[in-house]
């Protein structure tokens, strides 16, 4: 090209040396706001009606919130909760176990009490352990109504029901888990506790703890349930207390704010719990 040629080339435009001069105008979004502004706004009201409503009688609530027979059956709703979750995921994980076996009388047994237990509705499934005794009056030369107290009954029966969902969060939780690590983990020759303990099951608590954090707290306000059966839990000790002063409304709000605080308790722990086995992957960060 010759030098003529490059002196008549139009004249590139200049550009700017920074790019900071350019002005980005973010998008104005005008209903949001103002949805946001009119949820507010409903939220205060909600927040005063409930503070000034002299029907809630808060200082009633203050004085019961603490009271002995509500703090016994505040101890029993968590130990009630957590033998369940215990002896529930115990019995869930062997079930699961039993679903991944390559023996079709074991899969088909687990499947069974899955399918059962999943489909009874768990207050009916209380009751019928309650009136067992109408159909087994002796077990082992005993009379039934003297081995399965209201406790034991609510037990037997939260455990049971517990267990066909624990087993499906720990076989979900199992087979999220890539098949590539197990393989490489049997090549590596590792045996097989050493390879369940390291590989496949910190692993397979990513997908297990979110709903086992869920299944915790759905089984402490589950507990409730277990009035029906006279059991001296948290929400009964409070029936007890206004069956007598007929104080139903302060009593109940009672037992909504024990419940609230437990389950925020348990919230945060879940929290913790999943940042520990989250530890390593792009959601840890």
């Amino acid at each position: 090209m010759s030098s003529d040629t490059l002196a008549k080339a139009p004249a590139a435009p200049d550009i700017p040396e920074r790019a900071d001069v350019l002005r980005i105008v973010p998008q104005r979004r005008y209903g949001q706001w103002v949805a946001a502004a009119a949820v507010l706004v409903l939220l205060g009201l909600a927040i005063d009606s409930v503070v000034r409503n002299k029907a809630f009688q808060w200082d009633v609530v203050a004085d019961y919130f603490t009271s002995d027979s509500v703090l016994r059956g505040l101890w029993l709703t968590l130990w009630l909760t957590a033998v369940v979750m215990v002896l529930g995921f115990a019995l869930g994980t062997l079930l699961a176990a039993f679903r991944l076996s390559a023996n079709p009388v074991l899969r088909t047994v687990s499947w069974g009490y899955v399918w059962l237990f999943r489909s009874i509705p768990i207050l009916v499934q209380l009751l019928l352990w309650f009136n067992i005794g109408a159909l087994y009056p002796r077990v082992l030369g005993v009379r039934t109504v003297d081995l399965l107290s209201p406790v034991a009954v609510a037990i037997v029966g939260l455990t049971l029901h517990e267990a066909a969902y624990a087993a499906e969060v720990v076989r979900g939780g199992i087979l999220s888990v890539d098949r590539g690590q197990i393989e490489a983990a049997n090549a590596l020759g590792l045996s097989r506790w050493r390879r369940w303990r390291r590989i496949v099951l910190p692993q397979a608590m990513r997908a297990i703890v979110p709903p086992a954090g869920n299944m915790l707290m759905g089984t402490l306000k589950g507990t409730s349930i277990v009035s029906v059966i006279a059991v001296n839990d948290l929400l009964f000790s409070a029936q007890l207390i206004y069956h007598q002063t007929y104080q139903v409304i302060p009593l109940l709000m009672v037992a909504t704010l024990w419940y609230t605080v437990v389950t925020s308790v348990l919230g945060i722990g879940q929290y913790y719990v999943e940042k520990h086995y989250a530890r390593g992957t792009e959601t840890a960060r």
